[in-house]
């Protein structure tokens, strides 16, 4: 029992190679429907969502109802779906939620620029020149994207346990090294690295069922006991944090809730969020 995250380039024949695996090891295969059901989940339109994970933050994203939003909304749907082991997920970029987990095997595709133009201009019927500019136009966004949610940039191999790119080497033997791969000892499932995906559950669940009340909020969890830190202001405090205990009380497996805010007054505020 294992789980697969795939993160890949565009035109980098991922998705088929992650559909593939999941056939070939009976596992299921995970992608879009993250998006759906985080859409109608948390009642927000599909088109934000698809545009939070394909398009390139802008600087207002960072202060109004931005991207940072929706991928929680992501996350929480995402984590949901992997903490039932034996799945391969790919795409959207779910890896930087699961990169702590230890049976999480994380593989990053590539494929030769010629390898992509190819699946480019014979999927969009589109001339080298174009294609090649869409292409590089696409890496750029995602980079940006990345930078702007974690810090990294996604073509580090250091980010991945595997890094293939298909060229030399066949899609057919993309997958033979990700199935042989995911077989060893250290990609199996075991009762602690499972706690590790269900602390990481709960905390982005919690963290998603607070969005409204409080977006700049830190949150984690350990064994059912849930952590939460922000910065207040001071005369919010007390219905803020009755307010935030009403709510994680609803969300089911909780045994606790720990709050840590740091209040300050309001002539000190410097956020938009506090």
């Amino acid at each position: 029992m294992s789980v697969i995250g795939i993160s890949r380039g565009s035109y980098s024949y991922g998705k088929a190679i992650a559909e593939k695996v999941a056939q070939r090891l009976g596992y299921a295969s995970v992608s879009r429907e993250v998006l759906i059901e985080a859409s109608e989940e948390f009642n927000v339109p599909e088109v934000k969502l698809v545009s939070a994970v394909d398009e390139a933050p802008s600087i207002l994203d960072r202060f109004v109802d931005g991207k940072d939003k929706y991928m929680t909304y992501i996350e929480a749907a995402l984590l949901r779906h992997l903490r039932k082991d034996n799945v391969v997920y790919h795409g959207f970029g779910g890896l930087y939620f699961i990169r702590h987990i230890p049976h999480v095997l994380k593989v990053r595709i590539n494929a030769d620029m010629e390898e992509r133009l190819k699946l480019l201009m014979e999927s969009d019927r589109l001339p080298k020149k174009k294609a090649l500019s869409q292409i590089k136009n696409l890496d750029r966004q995602r980079k940006k994207w990345s930078k702007h949610l974690y810090g990294v940039d996604p073509w580090n191999s250091s980010l991945y346990d595997l890094a293939v790119q298909v060229g030399k080497i066949s899609v057919d033997d993309v997958i033979q090294i990700i199935c042989n791969t995911v077989a060893l000892p250290r990609f199996k499932t075991t009762p602690e690295s499972q706690q590790v995906m269900e602390d990481l559950c709960l905390a982005a669940e919690v963290k998603a069922a607070l969005i409204g009340v409080k977006r700049s909020i830190s949150v984690s969890a350990q064994n059912g006991v849930v952590y939460l830190r922000a910065t207040i202001l001071e005369y919010k405090k007390y219905d803020t944090e009755q307010n935030i205990r009403n709510i994680v009380a609803k969300i089911p497996n909780v045994r606790d809730v720990k709050i840590d805010f740091v209040s300050v007054p309001a002539y000190l505020q410097t956020g938009l969020d506090i």
